[in-house]
């Protein structure tokens, strides 16, 4: 049985065996895109791991044809879904020898079945034996000049669904500062004026995988001595009225059609498209960046192990949050980090979770059990339960639940969940 994969634009296999990271390269090889020579150890593999408590017969003589020529590499998870820092990644391996990317594949393979992971899959009923595979990956590094830099991006704004490039950036860093939130990151607009060259093929990558997928997306970069490489690639998996804006657009961009726009929006999109906010005339004690919109109000828990012993809602408050505070964020209302973007491991947990989450605020002092609020979209925090409001439908819903009417043939007054659904009823038929 072959173990593991080149990934070229020539592979031909399914997410279950690469494993969605991988399949996402393959994706940017057949664009023509820069992705760091890689090969992967598949999710059968991890399988065969997973149920003989050993790595499978054979894997090591896979591995000494596969590294020659590589000498330091990245070794990352990816399994068929998205499980965002849930297991672990070796960065900087020197491949001296066979055994070291075996130690490698086999810390990868034996995250999956770390608490963290375990819990995060519980969460997003991910069954537990789907394995993940292991990517191994020529390293670029984003510290090496002052030509050198890392981030994230996204084709659209996953707040707002606005069709304008968001993220974030980091200049002369390696690519874990920026999603460890460790690091305070740039607006990825700063970009821009720092790598003009770079930028414009940033936008054009986003353009082009964007037509691929159709949809929204979001990537991981670096660029080293200003040569731009992409090491990531998926769709957006927006939510509320961002969801409902990109799906829209798509279709009067003519990217997809009004039928494809109506199902990729579900009845769980519209409970949180009108966004509750915390009204304006409130005394705002900090302000970072909305992260995940919405509002929360809980007491003040300032490590995961106080967010899981707190009676009633919490608001998880860290310096950043990592894989090991899964258990806090699954207990917690709302996220307040003091560092990180709109693209850090806080960031990211919190829209897969759907809670309103807040990045970035600085040097904040709150004591445990304090009462707070933050709001998720404009980054406000502030303290007890101020006044909410609640923002009106927009323009995009309204024009949304115009086509399903026209779909359904029901222009009768109900519910936009019930609107939607009967619109959904016809387009399965």
């Amino acid at each position: 049985m072959k173990w593991i994969r080149q990934l070229s634009a020539d592979v031909d296999e399914s997410a279950d065996l690469l494993g969605g990271k991988a399949h996402g390269l393959v994706a940017l090889h057949r664009l023509g895109l820069p992705v760091p020579a890689a090969f992967v150890v598949t999710t059968e593999t991890c399988r065969a791991y997973l149920r003989d408590g050993r790595l499978p017969d054979g894997l090591d003589e896979e591995l000494a044809a596969a590294v020659a020529g590589f000498d330091v590499v990245s070794v990352r998870s990816g399994a068929p879904v998205s499980m965002p820092g849930m297991m672990n990644t070796i960065l900087n391996l020197e491949l001296t020898s066979v055994a070291a990317a075996l130690s490698a594949v086999e810390t990868v393979f034996s995250s999956w079945n770390t608490p963290r992971a375990q819990t995060y899959r519980e969460l997003h009923d991910i069954p537990h034996d789907l394995g993940t595979a292991a990517i191994v990956q020529r390293m670029v590094f984003g510290d090496r000049d002052e030509h050198s830099g890392t981030g994230v991006a996204f084709s659209r704004d996953p707040n707002t669904g606005a069709h304008v490039p968001f993220g974030d950036v980091l200049f002369g860093h390696q690519g874990d500062d920026v999603v460890s939130g460790r690091s305070q990151t740039l607006p990825l607009s700063a970009l821009a004026e720092r790598e003009p060259a770079v930028w414009s093929g940033l936008l054009d990558a986003l353009s082009r995988v964007e037509a691929h997928y159709r949809d929204a997306c979001y990537v991981e970069f670096t660029y080293e001595s200003g040569e731009l490489w992409l090491l990531q690639v998926r769709p957006g998996k927006f939510g509320g009225a961002a969801a409902i804006r990109v799906a829209t657009d798509l279709a009067d961009e003519g990217v997809i059609d009004r039928r494809e726009a109506l199902l990729r929006v579900s009845p769980h999109h519209l409970q949180h498209v009108r966004t509750p906010r915390i009204a304006p005339d409130e005394n705002v004690l900090a302000r970072g960046l909305g992260a995940c919109p919405g509002v929360a109000t809980g007491r003040v828990a300032t490590t995961s192990e106080a967010a899981v012993r707190m009676n009633g809602p919490v608001i998880l408050v860290r310096p950043e949050t990592s894989p090991h505070d899964m258990r806090g964020l699954a207990a917690a209302t709302g996220i307040l980090t003091a560092r990180g973007g709109p693209a850090s491991h806080a960031a990211v947990v919190a829209r897969a979770m759907g809670k309103p989450a807040v990045v970035g605020v600085g040097e904040l002092v709150l004591s445990e059990g304090t009462l707070v609020t933050i709001d998720g979209t404009s980054g406000e925090v502030v303290l007890g339960e101020p006044r909410i409001v609640t923002t009106t439908a927009d323009a995009h819903l309204q024009r949304l639940l115009s086509w399903a009417d026209d779909v359904s043939g029901d222009h009768s007054e109900r519910d936009e969940a019930q609107r939607l659904t009967a619109a959904h009823a016809v387009l399965r038929r």
